[in-house]
């Protein structure tokens, strides 16, 4: 049997909401396997907040700029040790200097900017005194006809990259378009979308949330086949949760996310199609100490 420490018990109930006991259980019957022991909490019940993305802890920034007539976009993900220095000038220079770095080397992974940045963030750890983190990055240029937007909210906690394609750069340009496109990165930001629609979601997550609500069924008294059949309806929950375009708009939920595409194709004479997104916040599934909350998990769970 695996050792089942505080830590583990104050991970599971930050990204699930389930009581301390609960969790501590469900490591202890997962052997302590973390993502089994989500799996548990979700089958019985008990999960009510699973946050995919896990807990956000770590300070920085996230920070975007969009240059080329709204074509080419880059979101960055900078993390520091505190907030003083997420919000001091240096700081948000160097995140502009990334940003600006990878649009201008159009460059598509981590390494690539690793080798281009050289010793930059050495030195501003140099200047700042904290540790410094380029931590990831996605870029989007638009092809043929389109445009890429970036919205940024609460002082870099959240940012969204997208990318919208349209059947004419005129109908890319319309003000009902640009209109469309930060409605949609609003949308991203506060309901954390993580797919465009169903068909992006891979098969292995579909399947993997078909079995976590098969055993929710049969843990209500569900007959295995009846469970079956109410596998699919809950799936629809599931798609109308991650995917954008399948999702209630914020602002009217009498209507989706696709329905207003749809609409404002129709109000400008062209076709419009959410390419692709990108959703960061900063530092999630960075684990920041807590050593007061540690000690009452400890306590409460009989761990110490």
């Amino acid at each position: 049997m695996a050792e089942i420490t505080a830590k583990m018990v104050a991970e599971l109930r930050a990204r699930t909401g389930a009581g301390m006991m609960d969790c501590k259980k469900a490591l202890m019957e997962a052997d302590g396997d973390f993502e089994k022991a989500v799996d548990i909490l979700r089958e019985k019940g008990l999960a009510t907040a699973v946050k995919k993305a896990g807990r956000v802890a770590a300070d920085g920034r996230v920070h975007a700029v969009v240059a080329e007539g709204e074509r080419h976009g880059a979101l960055v993900e900078v993390n520091c040790e505190t907030d003083f220095v997420a919000r001091g000038e240096q700081f948000i220079n160097l995140c502009q200097q990334v940003a600006e770095l990878v649009l201008s080397r159009k460059l598509n992974s981590m390494e690539e900017l690793q080798e281009a940045l050289g010793d930059t963030v050495k030195e501003a750890v140099a200047r700042i005194g904290e540790n410094i983190q380029v931590r990831r990055f996605a870029r989007y240029e638009v092809a043929g006809a389109g445009r890429v937007h970036a919205y940024i909210h609460g002082e870099g906690r959240v940012g969204v990259l997208l990318e919208v394609e349209a059947s004419s750069q005129e109908v890319a340009d319309r003000p009902e378009v640009k209109e469309l496109c930060h409605e949609l990165a609003l949308q991203i930001a506060s309901m954390k979308a993580r797919y465009v629609q169903p068909g992006d979601v891979p098969a292995s997550e579909i399947e993997h949330e078909r079995e976590i609500l098969k055993a929710q069924a049969i843990n209500e008294g569900k007959k295995p086949e009846i469970a079956e059949k109410m596998v699919a309806g809950r799936l629809q929950k599931f798609f109308k949760e991650v995917c954008l375009l399948e999702q209630e708009w914020v602002k009217d939920s009498s209507k989706t996310v696709g329905a207003l595409v749809k609409e404002v194709a129709a109000q400008v004479g062209g076709e419009l199609k959410v390419k692709q997104f990108a959703r960061f916040e900063k530092g999630e599934g960075i684990e920041k100490r807590q050593d007061d909350f540690g000690e009452e998990v400890m306590r409460q769970a009989g761990l110490k």
